[in-house]
């Protein structure tokens, strides 16, 4: 880049759990300010047994796409391909806004409470996300707009299997109800998501309601 490198420097957020919050405090201006907490994990991802890989560029398979929507509530359907895989989990933020501008949340360290469950059949080229109210699916490449093709083509796919819509009608449907946020900017490889807004569409069965039984036994669990 043209700018002359960014000075080393770090800022120590104060966590607040009975209120809810983190302290942003300015140290070269006078600015504090108190964020809610949103918690989520920048790291989700399947492993090859016995492969060295690293955690850090997220791929097809996840890793750390570092987005705010692998929140509590949250099925991620990850596409498996070998026998034996390996599941790993980490790199906790207490908050985190869209596209991890400089390249760090709030880190911290938290306990993850998860439910792993295999579906035979049907796996996500790029992973899927189901929350109560949203489908979104996850692309991760450079540059950035080839994250986000992918994740535009991911959800195109996922719509036409929930509706079975042919292809050019689930991208016209698309083009009209899909939002595009950010997750990384910042990382190996970017990280786009696309969601859509449940309420738009009708009522469907994602894997067969996956994400209504594990909600169901995440409730048994509490």
């Amino acid at each position: 880049m043209l700018n002359d490198p960014l000075p080393e420097q770090t800022w120590i957020y104060q966590l607040d759990r009975a209120r809810g919050t983190v302290l942003f405090e300015a140290q070269r201006s006078q600015l504090s300010v108190a964020l809610p907490i949103a918690p989520c994990s920048g790291r989700s991802a399947w492993r090859h047994p016995g492969a060295v890989r690293s955690s850090w560029c997220p791929t097809r398979s996840a890793a750390t796409s570092d987005t705010p929507e692998m929140r509590a509530g949250t099925t991620c359907f990850l596409g498996v391909n070998v026998e034996g895989a390996l599941f790993s989990v980490g790199d906790g933020h207490y908050r985190q806004g869209e596209g991890e501008s400089c390249g760090t949340a709030v880190e911290g360290a938290m306990d993850v409470t998860l439910i792993v469950e295999l579906v035979k059949g049907g796996a996500p080229a790029w992973p899927r996300l189901e929350h109560d109210d949203h489908y979104a699916v996850v692309g991760s490449a450079r540059p950035l707009e080839d994250a986000w093709r992918a994740s535009q083509l991911g959800m195109i796919h996922w719509l036409g299997e929930l509706y079975d819509l042919d292809p050019l009608d689930a991208y016209q449907l698309l083009t009209q109800v899909s939002r595009s946020p950010l997750a990384n900017v910042c990382d190996t490889n970017y990280s786009a998501l696309t969601k859509v807004d449940k309420a738009l569409l009708p009522t469907a069965d994602a894997y067969g309601g996956m994400h209504r039984h594990l909600r169901e036994q995440s409730a048994a669990l509490r």
